[in-house]
């Protein structure tokens, strides 16, 4: 069964040594970090990515969630659709499955059938999570393509409210607000180059 909630998510690139301080600050011990791989979907002509949508499968633990994000109003809406290890696996691997919502509405909306979709790869994640004022502070060191990076995310119910803690935030730490495309967008811009 398909779940959607529209998410608000800020997001801000941080140097190892800011996420280092980050995680200090709020004493987080290492093993508190929980490993995800998202594994990325497009059609060979991108065109999810011309709809500004999102796909992948996220294994965490011994689960696989589809997820499809697309822009709705002030942030995106997710729709997310569990998956057994099989179906999640003959997708990865460019084959089909019997049923799923989410392939049925990308038919539906965007005219995509399911053997247009191939997986681009794969980004790993340690993440930890963190409630945080109105919202939900996210640690997430990521791995992909031979590059690594660092990121701070802050999810929350209100864009104005979130902006304004989120800025304090980056305030306290000295941390300068830098343009922060989401990880499918750097997964994308790094496998082009």
């Amino acid at each position: 069964m398909m779940e959607q909630e529209l998410e608000i998510e800020l997001k801000n690139l941080v140097t190892r040594e800011e996420f280092e301080k980050l995680i200090s600050h709020f004493s987080i011990p290492k093993d508190q970090f929980k490993s995800q791989t998202n594994h990325y979907f497009d059609t060979s002509d991108f065109a999810l990515k011309k709809h500004g949508c999102a796909l992948r499968i996220r294994k965490k633990g011994n689960t696989y969630t589809f997820t499809l994000k697309e822009p709705q109003g002030d942030g995106l809406l997710e729709s997310n659709e569990r998956l057994s290890e099989k179906d999640a696996e003959l997708l990865i691997n460019g084959e089909g499955i019997e049923t799923s919502e989410l392939l049925d509405h990308l038919q539906e909306k965007y005219q995509i059938q399911p053997t247009d979709l191939y997986s681009l790869g794969s980004l790993e994640t340690n993440r930890h999570e963190e409630s945080y004022r109105s919202g939900l502070l996210v640690f997430d060191h990521s791995k992909y393509l031979g590059i690594e990076d660092f990121e701070l995310e802050f999810e929350v119910p209100d864009r104005k409210q979130g902006e304004d803690e989120f800025n304090v935030l980056l305030s306290e730490f000295n941390i300068p607000k830098r343009q922060t495309p989401n990880k499918i967008q750097r997964f994308f811009d790094r496998k082009n180059k």
